[in-house]
């Protein structure tokens, strides 16, 4: 069917015409754009900012974004939602030289307030500082003007509402930062079961943006774990399959623990990831976070399972399949595939996380 013509000289978009002719009507005002603008800065894992800020520029009214620093007006409940962020923080700077000239009278009243709206948004129920020199002088009275003005108590080590001091940026004075939640988000509320060695949840998120996210995907998480991978893709949108094998009884009890807390139903089963018996390439996408050799696994044992996962990994992938995969054991991933001839692998990203550096790779068939 053939596409319509163009309508010559079409009225702007969001305008319409009078019947009678005469002046265009104004467009509708989004009445959200008058609310008060607040702003804010997103704390990602070093190596996944730009897959930040991709998924922030996703975010309506969010404006004047510089990297991960932005205006926003609406709702900050829609920011706890980020995936790929592990914390996001309001931001509110004063021009004052030092941080002690936070403690005058003005100032504290600003920063009080600053806080407890943050607080009436989170439900924060204890609060502590971080900043330089948070044990000097300066600071503990700042704790303690705070603990009266919030009516909440000061706990240093376990605080809810983590307030947050430094430099202002670009400028001569001092801003604070104020974490929305009481946990970072990376901290999902699906996570009622925790393995060793368990992958960071906005890692996770990041892997499967990048490696496509496919509403036709047969999708394979061997190794499973505490079911990171499997629980993410499945909030991410609609998929054909999603299936998950550990060879673990204790990891499989643990996903499926997760699933439940997840409200997602996933076909997950203890199983040996390479004799699964599954018919060859019934899978359109596979991904997994290989032992890295400390918390679960031993270098030893790495040498002789690498090879073997990309060769059984070859057989159940589809033609134009990818496979996706994530380790901190660098060298030896890098030697198997330079030592093959069957897969084509670029490197998605290098992220830090818990002491470690792991990168994820796209592989796919020769």
């Amino acid at each position: 069917m053939p596409r319509p013509s163009r309508t010559p000289n079409r009225p702007s978009a969001g305008r319409r015409t009078p019947a009678g002719g005469g002046q265009f009507s104004p467009r509708p005002t989004d009445y959200r754009t008058r609310q008060p603008a607040h702003e804010y800065e997103l704390e990602v894992l070093p190596g996944l900012e730009e897959i930040a800020e991709t998924e922030l520029s996703g975010v309506k009214l969010a404006r004047d974004q510089r990297g991960l620093r932005f205006w926003y007006p609406g709702d900050p409940e829609r920011l706890t939602r980020l995936r790929s962020a592990v914390a996001a923080y309001r931001v509110k700077a004063w021009d004052v030289p030092r941080p002690r000239g936070l403690l005058g009278n003005q100032q504290l009243g600003e920063l009080t307030d600053f806080l407890r709206g943050v607080a009436q948004v989170g439900g924060h129920r204890s609060f502590r500082l971080s900043a330089a020199g948070k044990e000097s002088s300066v600071m503990q009275r700042l704790a303690e003007e705070l603990q009266s003005g919030l009516e909440l108590p000061h706990d240093p080590q376990e605080g809810e509402l983590l307030i947050r001091l430094r430099p202002e940026t670009g400028g001569p004075g001092w801003e604070v930062l104020a974490r929305l939640t009481p946990r970072p988000l990376s901290a999902r509320a699906w996570r009622e079961c925790n393995m060793g060695g368990g992958l960071n949840a906005t890692i996770a998120y990041a892997a499967h943006k990048l490696a496509g996210q496919r509403d036709e995907d047969r999708i394979f998480n061997p190794m499973c774990g505490s079911g990171t991978l499997m629980i993410e893709r499945a909030l991410m949108g609609p998929y054909d399959a999603l299936v998950g094998v550990d060879i673990s009884a204790d990891a499989v009890a643990c996903t499926r623990k997760n699933l439940q807390a997840a409200r997602r139903e996933i076909e997950v089963a203890q199983v040996d990831a390479l004799e699964t018996g599954l018919p060859a390439r019934s899978f359109d996408l596979i991904i997994a976070d290989l032992p890295w050799g400390d918390a679960i696994g031993n270098h030893r044992s790495n040498n002789i399972l690498y090879p073997r996962f990309l060769e059984e990994m070859h057989r159940l992938i589809s033609k134009h399949g990818r496979l996706c995969v994530i380790t901190h054991e660098l060298r030896l991933f890098e030697t198997v595939l330079r030592e093959q001839d069957r897969w084509n692998a670029r490197e998605l990203f290098q992220v830090y996380s818990g002491g470690h550096h792991p990168k994820a790779y796209l592989l796919g068939k020769k």
